[in-house]
């Protein structure tokens, strides 16, 4: 019996693996954490385990007053604290870690579960984005399993040949909610607009950050480091049936196509290297609209040239980019700059860093300072756009 933890089991990853787990057999959710804002839904979830028989061993919280108001089972324990996710992800009843955590945040019960020795299937991109430095071995030891299903599509695929051979890896983005609207009409789109996602049904987050595709950039720059190469390329694929490509120095293209659905994903990080049946509905080819791929307009899309830059430096721009797009889609949802702001936030707070702060990343106090004086930086870039506003 394998067992895991669910980190962010209220979010759209956490529930969604909820879901996947009490469909497989040799595998149980021991553990579930929150960061604090979702405890009615958290206790939803304790009631419906403890119903069905199997309650967790560990709850935790991190925000000390919403802990007051978890309702344990059976012999659950809870754990309260900012450094309850970490916790749990080195727990010895845990196997697998689901890391669903939004965010920078995701980063410290990352490093937790893989100093542990722990299988991580990895949903959160910033954290390998900002971690990289700290995550070598971990990578080399084959410890974090992508669940984003871009990175689980090319996990997929390598599969089929050497990672020498390896040519390219090219990652799909759908574009978005406002891929076909003219770029004169950006500058005035509003908020919930933005939210409404063509494809997929994800966090808000993540959500904007596909129509401004910053997604993609984060994306781009967490293949280069889960797959240790800088071909790295992205196309507009509108289906999100082909959830990513490697090329192969003969030529062949190996792709992964299922419909969009992150269950598969989260299911094959489970059980790799077996593939179960599970929730996923099965593509019918004979059914599916035609598949179309197209480049992206890197002077309409920012983010991705912003993201080669990122790539390209490899130490302190990877997490300028991660946290001043964090602040700038916060500060875009509060009405406080527009649509069209958010790249020039993020340029504006990578030069000021790269100005600032040089060198390698020698420690997570190295990454925390960066991040924090990141945000900083676009916070500054966001007032004075509000001003103007």
């Amino acid at each position: 019996m394998k067992r895991v933890a669910i980190l962010g089991s209220t979010g759209s990853i956490g529930k969604q693996a909820l879901e996947v787990l009490s469909e497989l057999q040799d595998f149980s959710c021991v553990a579930l954490s929150i960061g604090g804002g979702s405890v009615s839904q958290l206790n939803d979830q304790l009631l419906s385990m403890h119903k069905a028989g199997r309650s967790p061993l560990y709850v935790g919280v991190s925000d000390m007053e919403a802990a007051e108001h978890v309702h344990l089972f059976d012999d659950t324990r809870l754990i309260a604290g900012s450094d309850a996710a970490s916790i749990i992800a080195k727990l010895s009843e845990v196997d697998i870690v689901i890391n669903g955590i939004s965010g920078f945040l995701g980063l410290f019960p990352l490093l937790s579960a893989t100093n542990a020795g722990k299988t991580v299937a990895l949903a959160n991109k910033e954290s390998i984005v900002c971690g990289h430095m700290l995550l070598k071995d971990a990578l080399k030891k084959n410890l974090i399993i992508p669940v984003d299903s871009e990175q689980s599509a090319i996990f997929q695929c390598l599969t089929a040949g050497q990672k020498g051979d390896v040519s390219r890896l090219i990652l799909t983005a759908s574009g978005g909610a406002f891929r076909d609207l003219p770029d004169e009409a950006l500058f005035n789109v509003a908020v919930s607009d933005a939210l409404s996602h063509p494809n997929w049904s994800m966090g808000k987050r993540i959500t904007i950050d596909s129509a401004s595709m910053f997604n993609k950039g984060l994306e781009i720059l967490e293949a280069a480091y889960l797959f240790g190469t800088d071909n790295v390329e992205a196309v507009l694929h509108r289906q999100s049936i082909v959830h990513s490509m490697v090329e192969f120095d003969d030529g062949s293209i190996i792709a992964q196509l299922a419909k969009p659905d992150m269950k598969l994903a989260i299911q094959y990080a489970i059980t790799y290297p077996r593939r179960l049946k599970g929730l996923t509905p099965k593509l019918d080819l004979t059914a599916t609209v035609p598949l179309t791929f197209e480049p992206i307009d890197t002077k309409r899309y920012r983010a991705i040239p912003l993201a080669y830059d990122a790539l390209s430096e490899g130490n302190v721009l990877p997490i300028a980019y991660n946290a001043a797009d964090e602040e700038a889609v916060l500060a875009f949802l509060s009405e406080a700059i527009r649509f069209t702001d958010i790249a020039g936030v993020v340029e504006t707070a990578m030069n000021d860093i790269l100005k600032a702060c040089g060198g390698i990343i020698g420690g997570v106090e190295d990454i925390i300072e960066i991040d924090e004086q990141a945000r900083l930086a676009a916070r500054l870039a966001i007032s004075h756009i509000s001003k103007k506003i």
